[in-house]
């Protein structure tokens, strides 16, 4: 993943329980507090070390803190000179949603070894969105929870989301069902 996520999880952390902790969570992870570059590619098994290391420290769940660092991300980014982006993708949560595929290919020429998940919505009902999520890492859906929440907030609407299927279950991707204040 790339410097700019990790950086994310250290914003978060320094806002939620302090610099202090990030330099425990960092030494925790094996991982050096000075920070990382926004524009350079780390393993992922780094950004999984943080995490593991956020739990440990916090005694969260990894569902707990992937679905609170979602959240945070839509926030984070938008202050990250990626604002203008997230405006262009759409002025909908439906909207922006369908067009987050698009939205990760212009990306892709900032960030050449990008490798971003992929996301279909299917209309369902009024105000009743599928969202089908494929990637090739693990453990993620419930990042995509709260991503789902914090884009509600962006939007100024409600949204209830479940998971309706599973990959840790069999399936080949993960699929949420997103109920939305419209």
């Amino acid at each position: 993943m790339y410097g700019l996520v990790n950086r994310g999880v250290q914003q978060l952390v320094e806002s939620q329980f302090g610099a202090a902790a990030w330099v425990e969570i960092c030494a925790e992870a094996g991982v050096n507090p000075a920070g990382f570059v926004a524009m350079e590619s780390y393993d992922d098994a780094v950004t999984y070390r943080l995490v593991g290391a956020l739990c440990a420290h916090t005694g969260l769940t990894a569902a707990e803190a992937l679905e609170t660092y979602g959240a945070y991300w839509v926030r984070y980014t938008a202050t990250q000179g990626y604002g203008p982006l997230m405006s262009s993708a759409g002025r909908t949560l439906p909207e922006f949603l369908s067009n987050l595929d698009a939205m990760h290919s212009r990306m892709s020429a900032t960030f050449p070894d990008f490798q971003p998940p992929s996301f279909q919505v299917e209309v369902v009902g009024p105000n009743l969105l599928r969202l089908h999520y494929w990637t090739h890492r693990e453990g993620l859906a419930p990042m995509v929870v709260g991503l789902v929440k914090g884009l509600a907030e962006r939007f100024g609407t409600t949204v209830e989301i479940t998971m309706d299927r599973r990959r840790e279950d069999g399936a080949d991707h993960d699929e949420f069902l997103i109920h939305h204040g419209g």
